[in-house]
């Protein structure tokens, strides 16, 4: 059963407890690394959680990774097994969390999510239990080489338009500080994205926040940062997708 869309952010807090008014708690932890790129031929990993406060329960579930649509999607798995799945932390303890490959990637880079959530106790009254969410990606290359390979393209229509990329390669790439920028120099603002990734043989699609994009066939410089250096390229202005 497929998870809902996630607006991904490392971290995600979220009450689930009682909602009247009063004082807010949650149980500090830390999850390390907080991203993961599995060698070729390595099958297993493992992640660290280290209680900072009371002792507290967890949960860690896997999922398999995709952005459908140029959005992230989240599909439940068993090609990535976590032990244990469920588990307790003494107070100031830690706990380490096997991730374990049931067969190698074929062909390009294999994409995962952990998500990590903690169980908190039960509120006491005029209290609200503030739940922590760690999302937690997984990359796992296979034994050929791989490499991402970004295409990128303007699409506009309908007083909306989106830059666009589309990863013919196979393996993701992150892309950060995106800007676009007009013949004239004037930037035009994207939206922050989170996360940052395109995955292997994904396309991903970044708002334009401007009104007034010049009509389609006109250039715009896109200038970025990504894993594999600075990205300084032009790009077309086209029309609906």
């Amino acid at each position: 059963m497929n998870a809902p869309t996630i607006l991904d952010r490392l971290l995600l807090g979220m009450a689930v407890a009682s909602l009247a008014v009063g004082t807010a708690k949650a149980q500090s932890i830390t999850v390390m690394p907080v991203s993961i790129q599995m060698a070729p031929g390595q099958m297993a990993t493992t992640l660290t959680v280290i209680d900072h406060g009371d002792a507290t329960s967890f949960q860690v579930r896997a999922f398999a990774w995709n952005q459908q649509g140029g959005s992230d999607h989240l599909a439940s798995t068993d090609e990535l097994l976590a032990s244990p799945p469920l588990g307790t932390i003494a107070g100031d303890g830690t706990q380490v969390v096997r991730l374990v490959l049931r067969q190698p990637p074929q062909g390009q880079e294999a994409s995962y999510r952990i998500l990590l959530d903690q169980i908190p106790p039960p509120a006491a009254p005029g209290t609200v239990r503030i739940a922590l969410r760690l999302s937690i990606p997984i990359f796992a290359e296979p034994a050929s080489r791989v490499a991402a390979h970004l295409q990128w393209r303007i699409e506009s229509g309908s007083g909306q338009a989106y830059l666009v990329a589309i990863n013919t390669g196979t393996r993701h790439e992150t892309v950060r500080d995106i800007v676009l920028h007009t013949v004239g120099g004037n930037g035009l603002k994207v939206e922050a994205n989170f996360p940052p990734y395109v995955l292997a043989g994904a396309t991903r699609r970044w708002r334009i926040l401007a009104r007034g994009l010049p009509p389609p066939g006109t250039m715009l410089r896109l200038t970025a940062s990504a894993d594999a250096g600075s990205i300084n390229q032009s790009v077309l202005v086209g029309g609906a997708s």
